[in-house]
């Protein structure tokens, strides 16, 4: 399984209503609401022959509110 992070800017006052749509969809391991340029920080696992990309735009862009999103790419855990 491959990690990747994907920080979320919402339609005002939406943060909660794009968390709870990501976790009803059940494709995060990991959902916390934050503070600055962006309003959630969440972490998903992929299959590793399975394309970031396909997954963000069928999965996570087809959600109601989201603005923007940054995906962080990672590579190893300390």
């Amino acid at each position: 399984m491959k990690p990747f992070f994907v920080t979320i800017k919402c339609e005002l006052g939406k943060a909660y209503e794009v968390a709870n749509a990501i976790a009803d969809a059940e494709i995060a391991s990991e959902i916390y609401s934050t503070a600055g340029d962006y309003d959630l920080l969440v972490k998903f696992y992929l299959e590793e022959s399975d394309d970031v990309g396909h997954f963000m735009n069928e999965k996570l862009h087809s959600i109601p509110h989201i603005r923007d999103t940054r995906t962080i790419i990672t590579f190893k855990a300390f």
